[in-house]
């Protein structure tokens, strides 16, 4: 059985390989090879995603007894949103592995967010099904050991980068950002959205993202980025 080049660096031996193989399979190449849509990594990122978050509010759970629903809730929701989860996936390399029809490919989807965060999640599911939930809980929590760490120890909710940036043009007398998207790419299955931050009519920060909200904060993000860097340079 030929062995999957990604197992290493996911540091998990398969022993169902064609399950880690599926899980990196995107739908622009089944259509291309008159494949089954439903041979592509999809329905498996539905199941990684429920694996995730039961790891994921397990954990919090467990690290924070202090904290509240609400703030649980939004927790993990920072934590498995979809910037972060591709960030994990830029880690092991996943979109070098990904299996993309050449349209994706030109449109440079081994990058984007919204993919590599689905490949991810599609990856959990894999790991999930070859080993059970006892495997997959440690493969989350290694992977993602970054993510939890820097907010666990941080005892609360990640500040939002809308908030802060909010908080940022309101100090200093200007009216909140309003963000406006500028453009909208992709298949309806996996759009990319790219908006940007408006501040008194000029463009504070530009952002990319799998869903509105992820481009927003990613957006604002880029904002923050470049007021530290004009901070410094004064």
């Amino acid at each position: 059985m030929q062995v999957h080049p990604v197992q290493s660096v996911l540091q998990t031996a398969f022993l169902n390989q064609d399950l880690l193989a599926q899980a990196l399979v995107h739908r622009s190449f089944l259509n291309e090879q008159d494949g089954d849509h439903l041979d592509s990594y999809e329905r498996m990122e539905f199941l990684g995603d429920a694996v995730l978050e039961l790891v994921i509010s397990s954990e919090i759970y467990r690290r924070l007894p202090g904290l509240a629903e609400g703030e649980l809730t939004k927790l993990r929701a920072d934590l498995v949103c979809g910037a972060n989860l591709s960030k994990v996936a830029r880690r092991v390399a996943l979109g070098e592995h990904l299996k993309l029809g050449k349209g994706e490919e030109t449109t440079g989807g081994r990058k984007k967010d919204s993919i590599l965060a689905a490949v991810f999640e599609a990856v959990v599911a894999a790991v999930y099904l070859d080993k059970g939930y006892e495997v997959a809980r440690e493969f989350v929590l290694r992977l993602m050991a970054q993510e939890l760490d820097g907010c666990c120890q941080q005892g609360k909710p990640l500040e939002n980068p809308k908030s802060r940036l909010q908080e940022h043009f309101q100090g200093i007398g200007y009216p909140s950002p309003v963000y406006l998207l500028v453009a909208s790419d992709g298949p309806d299955h996996a759009p990319l959205f790219t908006m940007e931050a408006w501040v008194s009519d000029e463009v504070v920060g530009t952002g990319k993202g799998g869903k509105k909200v992820d481009a927003e904060q990613a957006a604002a993000l880029d904002a923050l980025s470049r007021l530290t860097g004009s901070e410094q340079m004064s």
